[in-house]
């Protein structure tokens, strides 16, 4: 069995340190037929433009606003479970930019990247929940595309243990070039690299430069069934698990309400899900998921109790609608393991 190892580097300062797109979630509940009307593929994220974005907000229901973003949110809760979390992403010197900075920051995550005074405006999300819990993510990036190797801050990136980066700021070239040197700097500091698919469609715009991203540089995988049997080309669940054992270090497979696997070279634990009264909103099951997972990691934790708490932090957030957690998850890790 692969076990987390400990950092003891007393220099350290962080746990982890997320990079990616920097977004405003809005979050509405509709049915069926308006995802059809407006010719939306359900469970998946798409890109869209500025005068796309204004149409969906106009025909969409009273809706919730909270900051987000793929590594955002993970960041969010390592911070909820009472971990030391620092984020890296842009943001322009807008309302809802200045919200983003203020949310994340109020929930104890580091973020200091210094906000653009021109150019495109604060990145948001329109997401369509249904009500079977699924959620159809429409993003509009604005500034987020411009997030340069500027932006980075180095001695953030050599002094956290561990970096976790998100697969959806792998579109844009520039922000492909400023993730390339993140991984450097921190790999350089010979901390651990951890990169999560983050979308079957993004899987499938990136898969070769992907492959070979993962055979190089990363340590932890994180990604769902359909994303891991997109980028293996494997037709089952069991074929892809054997395609990745040891390309990574430790690769974090979620299965919904199946629970999870975690595939090391040398094995295949499996992990139970967390059972939940009702599914009211899936987004950013994966986002927590990790967030328990790697909190646990940069404890050096067994690779079971990993995934344990990273079930006990996607059941809690998948109870509510938005993807940050409403009851801090390090009270809910101290009542389960009392009972």
């Amino acid at each position: 069995m692969v076990s987390a190892s400990k950092q003891t580097d007393p220099k350290t300062l962080y746990d982890v340190v997320g990079i990616g797109n920097a977004i405003v979630d809005v979050i509405s509940h509709e049915d069926e037929e308006f995802l059809n009307a407006h010719n939306l593929i359900k469970d998946s994220m798409a890109l869209i433009d500025t005068d796309t974005a204004v149409s969906l907000y106009n025909e969409m229901s009273p809706t919730v606003q909270s900051s987000g973003g793929s590594a955002a949110n993970t960041m969010s809760g390592v911070a909820s479970l009472g971990g030391k979390a620092a984020y890296i992403g842009k943001i322009r010197d807008d309302h809802l930019g200045e919200f983003f900075a203020h949310d994340i920051n109020a929930g104890g995550v580091h973020f200091e990247v210094k906000p653009a005074s021109e150019g495109l405006p604060t990145a948001r999300s329109m997401i369509i929940v249904t009500p079977d819990g699924s959620r159809t993510m429409n993003t509009y990036l604005g500034i987020s595309t411009n997030l340069t190797k500027e932006d980075l801050d180095v001695h953030l990136l050599e002094n956290a243990k561990i970096l976790y980066c998100e697969g959806y700021i792998w579109d844009i070239e520039t922000t492909k070039d400023t993730i390339r040197s993140a991984i450097a700097i921190a790999k350089g500091a010979n901390r651990t690299i951890s990169f999560t698919l983050s979308d079957s469609f993004c899987v499938s715009r990136h898969k070769d430069e992907w492959i070979g991203l993962i055979n190089e540089q990363v340590d932890i995988l994180f990604g769902n069934e359909d994303e891991i049997k997109e980028l293996s080309g494997c037709g089952t669940l069991s074929e892809a698990a054997q395609w990745i054992q040891g390309k990574v270090k430790v690769a974090c497979l979620t299965l919904a309400e199946r629970g999870s696997i975690i595939v090391t070279e040398d094995e295949i634990i499996g992990v139970g899900a967390k059972a939940v009264n009702q599914v009211t909103d899936s987004t950013g099951a994966g986002d927590l998921y990790a967030s328990g997972f790697l909190f646990g990691y940069a404890r050096g934790l067994d690779l079971k109790i990993c995934g344990e708490l990273a079930s006990i932090a996607a059941a809690e957030i998948i109870t509510h609608t938005g993807a940050r957690p409403l009851t801090p998850l390090k009270n809910l890790l101290e009542s389960e393991f009392r009972n």
